[in-house]
C-alpha cells in the first residue's frame, strides 16, 4: 500500500449568507473559503455574530449560501435541494448540539441506533454497532437508560455516539461543552480527541470555550463574517 493521501471532506469557497431583517440586510458570512481535511481536530472561534454558527449550519446542509458553494466529501451541498440536503446530513455527517437533542423516550441504545434505522441498516447490526459506540464512549451498562436517567455529561455522550455510528464523513459540534461543568467538559474532550487520534473522526467545532480550543488542532477564527486568522498547531 502506497503513502495515504490527505483528502478535503469539507471545502467551501466564497461562501456568503445574508439575511433578511426587517428592512436591513445582515452580513453573516462574507466570502469564506475553508478546506477541512480528513482527520482534522478543528474548532471555529469568533464572538457572537461572528460567523461561525452559521457557517456550520452551510457545512451541515441546514441552511444554503446566498453565494459562493459548499461541498462535502465530494458533494455540492450549496446545489442540492432540501431532501438531497436531508440525505446527505442523514449518509454523511454526524451533529453534536449543546443541547444534545436526543429523543426523551427511547434509550440509549435506542437513540445511538436512531440514525443508523432512518439509513437501513439491518437490526443486529445497528445493535451490534451502537453496542459498541456505546462501549467507546463510557457507556457499557447504561444501553438501556432513557435521557431522563442519565447526567448532562453521560447525555451528551450519548449524542457523541450517535453522531459517530454512522461512521461519518465529518461530525459538526455546535457549543457541544456548553452545558457541562468543568470535569464532564475535559472528560468529553478526551474523549472526542481519544476517537479522533484512534479511530481518526473528523471534528469540526464552533465553540466560545477555551478549554475546547486549547484542544484543538488547528483553530480558525472569524470574524464580522469573515476568516480572521486560521492557526494549525
Amino acid at each position: 500500500m502506497g503513502e495515504s493521501v490527505l483528502s478535503t471532506i469539507v471545502s467551501v469557497r466564497g461562501a456568503a449568507r445574508t439575511y433578511e431583517q426587517g428592512s436591513l440586510q445582515v452580513h453573516a458570512l462574507r466570502g469564506v473559503d475553508l478546506d477541512i481535511e480528513a482527520g482534522e481536530f478543528s474548532a471555529l472561534m469568533g464572538p457572537s455574530g461572528s460567523g461561525k454558527t452559521t457557517l456550520l449550519n452551510l457545512i451541515g446542509g441546514l441552511d444554503t449560501p446566498t453565494a459562493g458553494s459548499v461541498s462535502v466529501d465530494g458533494l455540492d451541498v450549496s446545489s442540492m435541494d432540501r431532501t438531497r440536503r436531508s440525505d446527505l446530513r442523514r449518509e454523511r455527517i454526524g451533529f453534536i448540539f449543546q443541547s444534545y437533542n436526543l429523543v426523551p423516550v427511547l434509550t440509549a441504545q435506542e437513540n445511538t441506533e436512531f440514525v443508523l434505522m432512518l439509513q437501513g441498516v439491518p437490526a443486529a447490526e445497528r445493535a451490534q454497532r451502537a453496542r459498541e459506540t456505546l462501549a467507546a464512549v463510557g457507556l457499557q451498562g447504561m444501553e438501556d437508560r432513557k435521557p431522563g436517567e442519565l447526567s448532562g455529561g453521560q447525555q451528551q455522550r450519548v449524542a457523541v455516539a450517535r453522531a459517530i455510528a454512522t461512521r461519518p464523513a465529518v461530525v459538526l459540534a455546535d457549543e457541544p461543552t456548553a452545558n457541562l461543568d468543568s470535569e464532564t467538559k475535559a472528560a468529553l474532550i478526551d474523549l472526542m480527541r481519544s476517537l479522533n487520534e484512534e479511530q481518526g473522526v473528523t471534528f469540526l467545532f464552533s465553540t466560545h470555550d477555551p478549554d475546547v480550543i486549547a484542544a484543538a488542532r488547528r483553530v480558525v477564527t472569524l470574524r464580522d463574517g469573515r476568516i480572521a486568522s486560521d492557526e494549525r498547531r
